[in-house]
């Protein structure tokens, strides 16, 4: 049986390429497992904003200590979430996009923006999008640098879920704003184009009536107890936003297909779904999550640092760009 998927190429982009399935008896374990996943990282959702407020905490509210777990469980949670932007969560395309939807309600932010803006990560990493970069021409390092830290200190997740509020413009209105925002150093052009998409629009507009929604009900329920969930989605910004730019941070420019491959000790790298094997993944994002620590055995590659490490030296601040 044949499969599709997705592969880069050296110009960054994405194509598409035919991958012969491997026997299905050797498959369905791993499905299951992943199956498995997707019913622990929705238990989790479902606990911490239904079950918590509703059940636990008016009970006693040192239940509130329980919402470090899924704080603490955010890489694996995203990386669910990213399985599914590459298609390669569920075997069938409807259940896998159905998957990351439902997933990516539960984590904030519409899955269509999350897809858009990841694979044109993949396209545009080290070229348009260089985060930490700033042109010593055009501004300073005093004046990149409270972008950049709000950004590193939970930024990044707070405009994820801030994009919930496009879901009220019209199309036209998305696709002028899209036009005003491009830039050579930017995506946010692109990915206002991809979300004025029709089909897209109505799947993000759905998406995000239903983020509203949950959460707004969540805080309800955790009535005066809500400053517990802020405190737990805070969590989450902060690692999802300390962990983006990690693999990428002070790299080498114009080189799509480049990231690091991060040290972690091995039982915290499966608990990944292997996501610190960055390297490999950009330069083979069809790979499903399981194939990417036999990849990186397979070519002999190496860490680059230690997760921490490049985590940590990110403090650095904006980096200048050389001529």
């Amino acid at each position: 049986m044949c499969a599709k998927r997705l592969e880069a190429n050296e110009g960054g982009g994405m194509t598409e390429v035919r991958t012969r399935t491997a026997i299905r008896g050797t498959k369905e374990p791993v499905r299951a497992v992943n199956r498995w996943l997707i019913g622990i990282a929705s238990a989790l959702g479902v606990f911490q904003l239904v079950a918590l407020p509703l059940v636990l905490l008016p009970r006693d509210p040192a239940w509130g200590w329980s919402l470090l777990v899924p704080v603490l469980l955010t890489t694996p949670f995203w990386s669910l979430i990213h399985e599914a932007v590459h298609g390669t969560l569920l075997e069938r395309r409807a259940h896998n996009d159905g998957c990351g939807r439902a997933l990516a309600v539960l984590y904030g932010s519409p899955f269509a923006l999350l897809k858009a803006g990841h694979l044109l990560h993949h396209r545009y990493s080290r070229t348009r999008e260089r985060t930490e970069i700033y042109d010593p021409a055009t501004s300073s390092w005093s004046k990149a640098a409270p972008g950049y830290y709000l950004r590193l200190f939970g930024g990044l997740y707070l405009l994820e879920v801030a994009a919930v509020l496009l879901a009220v413009a019209p199309a036209p209105v998305l696709r002028r704003l899209a036009r005003r925002l491009d830039a050579p150093d930017s995506v946010s052009g692109p990915l206002l184009e991809r979300i004025a998409q029709a089909g897209t629009l109505a799947r993000f507009r759905i998406d995000a009536g239903a983020i509203i929604a949950l959460h707004t009900a969540a805080f309800l329920a955790y009535g005066a107890h809500s400053w517990m969930l802020l405190a737990a989605l805070g969590g989450r910004a902060l690692i999802i936003s300390v962990s983006d730019n990690a693999y990428h941070y002070g790299t080498d420019l114009d080189a799509p297909l480049e990231a690091m491959n991060l040290r972690l000790p091995r039982p915290l790298e499966r608990l990944a779904l292997n996501f610190s094997l960055h390297g490999v993944h950009h330069r083979h994002p069809g790979l499903h999550w399981y194939e990417l620590r036999d990849r990186f055995e397979a070519d002999g590659l190496h860490y680059h640092l230690g997760w921490t490490a490049a985590a940590a030296r990110q403090l650095r601040g904006p980096i200048a760009l050389r001529g």
